[in-house]
């Protein structure tokens, strides 16, 4: 069972910090989050070992979030086109259950969506407790998109009184209510990670050109994509206005510069990783009735065991080695072998732990920020 040290956790929330919207801030993204930005702390070929470890993390802890089965995790993502979105999930989840994580995206709302409030089909996508759900664009288009694009909110078939397309108080009552909503799921035992990968314009032509020059990403690219960045200033206005109005003490976001991609799939999994080490989650102890229980049926099965085989191989796997071993090639080679392999490991753990200590002494802090692909 993997266990965080509290350096570890230090690490990882060090790494963070500079990439959270403190409650009640004010942001203008242009000025306060780099879309480059890349942490002191670490480097590039660190990184790509960091995300490796970090994904044999996620996928300990949603082992204990299934197995608990208390909490569940909403992921939000949002960005522009290009942001990374799609890459961020495959890269981050690669380790994880497929069965306990869920990724729903949100595209144009059918006529049966519009039917409902605006909140109703992403309520119907929540995970489960233990389980891990993954919003690729949330319930924050509906103060993005819809808010750049009022048409959008003319189909949604609101009461006139409700539709105040002139004024703001359509969206600070939005704001509010996603608010309210995110409380409500938090005080329920779910975790709300909102992460928003920050794109530079200059990065996001350069990844709307590959679309269009590399056959195998043609599919990726739409002419919508073009029309979208024509409102560039527009998206980083209502940006700006969401990260203000809806980062909060139980739901903060997470501005994560999206310019290289190996950091912002880095940070996406440091900021998950920092959330479910906070949740703690255990595996189940059982009651000794049960412990007493499950002795009466072990050996009920080992009773059942043919003649001339182990009665219980796992017993063998506990201590080490089977029984079946000589005792002198047990304690001689294989047992030589073993311990030199695990003394090998401890030093390869050893350095590593040192090389970390040495680059991490040479770090300084900056700031900086963080959500399509």
């Amino acid at each position: 069972m993997v266990e965080v040290s509290a350096e570890r956790r230090q690490n990882i929330a060090t790494l963070i910090e500079p990439l959270r919207v403190p409650p009640g801030r004010q942001v203008d993204l242009a000025r306060d989050f780099d879309p480059g930005y890349r942490s002191d702390l670490v480097r590039k070929k660190q990184g790509r070992e960091l995300l490796r470890t970090g994904i044999d993390l996620l996928a300990e802890y949603q082992r204990r979030l299934a197995a608990q089965g208390t909490h569940g995790v909403l992921l939000c993502l949002q960005s522009l086109d290009a942001g990374g979105k799609d890459g961020t999930i495959r890269h981050v989840m690669s380790g994880v259950n497929p069965q306990g994580v869920h990724v729903s995206s949100f595209k144009v709302p059918s006529a049966t969506e519009l039917g409902h409030d605006y909140l109703w089909r992403y309520a119907r996508a929540l995970p489960a407790r233990g389980d891990i759900g993954i919003f690729n664009r949330s319930h924050y288009e509906e103060v993005l998109v819809v808010r750049v694009h009022p048409e959008v909110l003319a189909r949604q078939g609101l009461p006139p009184a409700v539709d105040d397309t002139a004024g703001d108080d359509i969206w600070d009552r939005r704001y509010r209510e996603i608010n309210d909503w995110e409380r409500y799921l938090t005080d329920n035992g779910f975790a709300v990670v909102k992460l928003f990968l920050n794109l530079s314009k200059d990065e996001q032509r350069e990844r709307f050109l590959k679309r269009v020059r590399v056959p195998e990403r043609n599919w990726k690219f739409s002419p919508a994509d073009v029309r979208e960045r024509a409102r560039w200033d527009d998206y980083q206005r209502a940006f700006s206005q969401m990260l203000s109005a809806t980062s909060t003490s139980y739901a903060p976001w997470y501005v994560v510069p999206a310019d290289h991609k190996w950091f912002a799939r880095l940070c996406a999994g440091a900021v998950l990783a920092h959330t479910l080490i906070g949740i703690d989650p255990q595996y189940p102890t059982v009651s000794e009735d049960v412990r007493r229980e499950l002795q009466s049926v072990g050996r009920e099965l080992e009773a059942e065991a043919p003649d001339g085989s182990a009665t219980d191989q796992h017993k063998g796997h506990h201590k080490g080695h089977p029984k079946r071993h000589p005792k002198g090639h047990h304690d001689g080679h294989h047992g030589g072998h073993h311990d030199g392999h695990h003394d090998a490991e401890a030093a390869t753990t050893a350095n590593g732990r040192a090389g970390t200590a040495n680059s991490r002494g040479k770090r300084t802090r900056t700031t900086a920020a963080r959500a399509g692909g």
